[in-house]
């Protein structure tokens, strides 16, 4: 399970707790708001760590291709 710091949590919880007020005229309260964000975080949270993972492997391949391409350049 990812980990949020207590703020961070808080954030979140009051967030969804918001949205859904305001989407669904759902209204819960703060518990209910933290359980299900724990739920989304369990279900969801590992396919966007993931992503972001390959993501940024993406990146650093490239840059390491361009770093390779400078080195040639310099070659005599």
């Amino acid at each position: 399970m990812i980990k949020l710091s207590k703020e961070a949590r808080n954030e979140l919880a009051q967030w969804l707790k918001k949205y859904l007020t305001e989407e669904f005229e759902a209204d819960i309260g703060s518990l209910e708001a933290e359980l299900l964000l724990d739920i989304l975080g369990e279900k969801f949270g590992y396919y966007y760590y993931n992503q972001g993972l390959q993501d940024a492997q993406t990146i650093l391949a490239k840059k390491m291709d361009d770093i390779t391409e400078a080195i040639g350049a310099l070659e005599k």
